[in-house]
């Protein structure tokens, strides 16, 4: 089964295709057994799960809710979202891959690195980015510096920062135009990712997670960014993709249980 991986400043594991869909520790089909071990991590986690009926599919409120109310982390976790969608990202014509700005953003501020120069490189500065430079900040990333969340770089700089593939891309950091940080326009480009930007690419695990908020946020706002990248990723939907496209849908926090949304209650449309 393919999947669809999210580029995010932090690292998210990658799921086997044999697997079920894993959400906050729980798959969407968690037999008994699987539930009593993962009951051991503690009576807390064994009181959140208790509050789920895992055999319930929730509509996106009321499973946001639950999320909020099962959080027993002692920081403030961060809601995340995990779905399954009928692609094959073998495929060149279901390859999918893009981003989007969550309306109340993510609640983690991102350091944004770009390469730039000239004027550019003032537009950066004065858009807020965290880190600007030319070669400079290339040869430091090459020693192993990455004390940064999100790379945008210039047309005229790819040359350069080209050379960092091998070091930006296995960490999902590699600018690119599909998603927004291959550009000139960086004021906008570093505006929207410290507005809450997030990045989202189809894999071949067959799962996407992407986080949509904190579990300090009001459940409205939670509720508007699940339904915005909700309805991007129905958007994203491949011509040549068959079948049912939004296969599973769950959210949880951090550290707590998985619960499953009723696709029928989204709208796909």
């Amino acid at each position: 089964m393919p999947c669809l991986r999210l580029r995010l400043p932090f690292r998210m594991g990658r799921i086997p295709c044999s697997q079920p869909l894993i959400v906050g520790g729980l798959t969407a089909k968690t037999t008994n057994e699987e539930e009593m071990k993962l009951a051991k991590k503690g009576k807390k986690y064994q009181g959140a799960v208790a509050l789920v009926d895992r055999e319930q599919q929730y509509n996106a409120e009321e499973a946001i809710e639950l999320v909020k109310k099962t959080s027993i982390a002692k920081f403030d976790e961060t809601v995340e979202i995990a779905a399954r969608l009928g692609v094959d990202p073998r495929k060149n014509d279901q390859q999918i891959r893009g981003a989007v700005v969550l309306p109340h953003g993510t609640g983690k501020t991102q350091r944004v690195l770009v390469f730039a120069k000239g004027d550019k490189a003032q537009e950066a500065e004065a858009a807020g980015a965290d880190y600007v430079g030319e070669e400079d900040l290339v040869n430091k990333v090459q020693q192993g510096w990455f004390d940064f969340d999100v790379v945008v770089a210039t047309p005229d700089m790819m040359a350069q920062v080209g050379k960092l593939g091998k070091t930006l891309g296995p960490k999902g950091l590699m600018p690119n135009p599909k998603t927004g940080t291959v550009t000139m326009d960086v004021t906008k480009a570093v505006e929207e990712i410290k507005a809450g930007k997030v990045e989202y690419r189809v894999d071949k695990s067959g799962n996407i997670h992407a986080p949509i908020g904190k579990v300090s946020f009001d459940t409205d706002k939670l509720v508007e960014n699940f339904n915005t990248l909700i309805d991007t990723l129905v958007k994203a939907k491949p011509a040549a993709a068959k079948g049912t496209y939004m296969k599973n849908v769950a959210v949880a926090s951090t550290m707590g249980p998985g619960v499953k949304v009723s696709t029928s209650t989204l709208n796909l449309k």
